[in-house]
């Protein structure tokens, strides 16, 4: 008899995708202002944060959660992260350039 390699509890994994708030260029976002697109996409980072510390917490406490499905959620968090943190650094460089732009 063979097992399955996976048990049937186990979701697929999906490919990464970027934050439904960052759009490709010409495009505008519906929800309005650059405000509303950065207070959106932080706030995607920090539910991942979120949901990532809840699976940690509950794989210490033994409540069933995988050990390969906490470190996804905890991958996910830090992948998502460090990409905000790029688009930042991004629109801090675009900032400076335009500032250095003599009228």
């Amino acid at each position: 008899m063979t097992l399955p390699i996976l048990p049937s509890t186990i979701a697929p994994i999906a490919a990464p995708t970027a934050p439904s708030a960052i759009q490709p260029a010409g495009e505008s976002p519906s929800s309005g202002g650059f405000q509303d697109v950065f207070a959106s996409a932080i706030g995607q980072v920090e539910s991942m944060g979120q949901d990532a510390s809840a699976s940690v917490q509950r794989f210490l406490a033994g409540d069933g959660e995988d050990l390969h499905n906490t470190v996804l959620a905890t991958q996910r968090a830090e992948l998502s992260f460090e990409m905000f943190q790029q688009v930042r650094n991004k629109v801090v460089n675009a900032y400076q350039e335009i500032m250095k732009m003599q009228m």
